[in-house]
């Protein structure tokens, strides 16, 4: 019946999926100062996409899929490099990171304790960030 059940549908619910990532827009220099001042409490994570980049659209939905109940209070900020160039910019000053697409960079203590680009991002271990 599996074969039917996916041609034809099935009669069962389907379960919708949790999704226990809440992305903050990242747009404006001003959302910098308090992120650094989040930053002497817990780790904020800034996650850096090109919207018009095909490895940039994967690596997203594969980082969002990361996410299990237990990471639900990680605090982390969507920057749309296209968009906010200006904001992507100061990121990359402010934190001293080399600029690159997709890009995740983990802010602690008010500089970036780590920072990993591209398949990388879907390697990370969001775990000891908490």
């Amino acid at each position: 019946m599996g074969v039917f059940n996916s041609l034809f549908g099935s009669k069962e619910p389907q379960k919708e999926k949790v999704s226990y990532l809440k992305w903050i827009p990242l747009s404006s220099l001003d959302q910098l100062d308090t992120i650094k001042k989040q930053s002497k409490t817990e780790s904020i994570l800034i996650f850096k996409h090109s919207t018009r980049c095909g490895i940039s659209k994967m690596v997203i939905k594969q980082f969002e899929g990361l996410f299990q109940e237990n990471h639900q209070y990680l605090k982390v900020y969507y920057l749309d490099l296209l968009n906010y160039r200006n904001v992507s910019d100061e990121v990359g000053y402010t934190f001293q990171v080399i600029h690159q697409s997709p890009q995740l960079l983990v802010i602690k203590n008010e500089v970036s304790v780590h920072a990993v680009s591209h398949n990388d991002i879907t390697q990370i271990n969001l775990t000891r960030f908490i």
